[in-house]
């Protein structure tokens, strides 16, 4: 795979957002960035996509995460990570991963408990698992203080049972990569979570929902993230030689859901960058990168 700029995204590929954007949910800890990491986050920069918050699924990703964070600190681009288990691994959980995570939490790098939650389509691990697993990472989440990033798929119900019974002891928690139908929307804003969407709305043969619900979501509670290397938007004007995303396409997502919110793109970069920023409790320097801001966190 060739490291280069030039010879790996089309000229019509090459999108720049109109205002500074955050990725709340880049995989790129996945092999599959293995080989080209730091082009991908050149044209991250080129994008104007200037943050980008790592996702540890589990233990290693994590870790993982966090040194690519360390490793990149200060070159211009703000990388954070999240670490949490994923509801697939959520069999894995016991004493010593829990003595783990909370050791991680306490990472400088780490600005959020996830990616977690419940996934009863697939049940990689069984309900009872993850939800075990689940309420022990909300339990370490009250105790640190630090907001959730949440995995939910065909679970929704019984995820807003147990987040409406911890929602006073927990602080702010966004559901990641949202797919799922008005109700469980409604049901989530009532519990005033955030919101993260994706390229899934640019799916023609599955995302049509989406993009009329798009403008029931407050621009206070809604964020935006490529899930890369998974979700690449069905809808890009020229093909991606290899099918893997990355965060400098995040620009066409903003297009797209801009279009279906009716407003402007530079309207709803400023809205979700600042979102994101206080979500993640990130400020911004006069030169535009972001580090941590660890005094205690208000919601607006």
């Amino acid at each position: 795979m060739s490291d280069t700029f030039d010879d790996f995204l089309p000229e019509a590929l090459r999108f720049t957002a109109p205002a500074p954007l955050v990725d709340i949910g880049a995989n790129l800890t996945h092999d599959s960035f293995a080989r080209d990491l730091p082009a991908v986050l050149r044209r991250a920069q080129a994008a104007n996509v200037t943050t980008l918050i790592l996702t540890g699924t589990d233990r290693e990703h994590a870790e993982q995460a966090i040194a690519m964070a360390r490793q990149h600190a200060g070159k211009g681009l703000a990388l954070h990570a999240t670490a949490g288990v994923h509801p697939h691994d959520a069999s894995r959980w016991d004493a010593d991963l829990a003595t783990a995570m909370g050791e991680l939490h306490r990472q400088p790098e780490v600005v959020a408990v996830g990616e977690c939650g419940l996934d009863f389509n697939r049940n990689f691990s069984t309900p009872a698992e993850q939800e075990r697993a689940f309420e022990a990472q909300l339990e370490l989440a009250a105790v640190n203080g630090k907001p959730l990033f949440l995995h939910e798929r065909d679970a929704g119900p019984r995820m807003r049972e147990i987040l409406h019974a911890w929602r006073d002891e927990i602080t702010d928690a966004v559901v990641h990569c949202f797919t799922a139908d008005r109700a469980t929307l409604f049901g989530y804003l009532d519990l005033d979570l955030h919101i993260g969407l994706t390229g899934w709305l640019c799916d023609e043969r599955r995302g049509h929902h989406l993009r009329e619900l798009v403008t029931q979501i407050p621009s206070t509670r809604l964020m935006l993230e490529t899930d890369c290397p998974y979700l690449l938007p069905r809808n890009l004007p020229a093909k991606l030689k290899g099918r893997r995303h990355e965060p400098a396409l995040l620009p066409w997502i903003l297009r797209e859901i801009a279009h279906w919110r009716g407003e402007s793109e530079a309207e709803l970069a400023t809205a979700t960058t600042a979102t994101a920023r206080r979500f993640f409790r990130l400020t911004a320097d006069a030169a535009g990168e972001t580090g941590r801001d660890d005094t205690t966190h208000e919601d607006s």
